[in-house]
């Protein structure tokens, strides 16, 4: 993972988010808070999605909204209960 897919992990995890877990807040103004160009941070945001950190959300009219999977919160290596039979 590269410095820049790093970063947009950690503010994604570290962002307040909604009930479903997902950062409502627009990739622009994301990629203002660290620095970024919307455009790297786009393109690094999509890499992460692609190695399975982040997944889509929702989405309003044109803007998508991400949240962490469960790759990145632990919650895959946890096994589901299920009901005895």
């Amino acid at each position: 993972m590269t410095a820049n897919q790093r970063l947009v992990v950690m503010l994604y995890a570290m962002h307040p988010t909604d009930r479903a877990g997902a950062v409502i807040e627009t990739g622009a103004n994301l990629a203002k808070l660290v620095g970024m160009s919307p455009t790297v941070f786009s393109r690094t945001r999509r890499q992460v999605i692609e190695a399975g950190w982040l997944e889509e959300s929702g989405r309003l009219a044109h803007i998508s909204y991400y949240r962490l999977s469960a790759k990145s919160t632990g919650e895959d290596v946890v096994i589901p209960l299920r009901r005895a039979t």
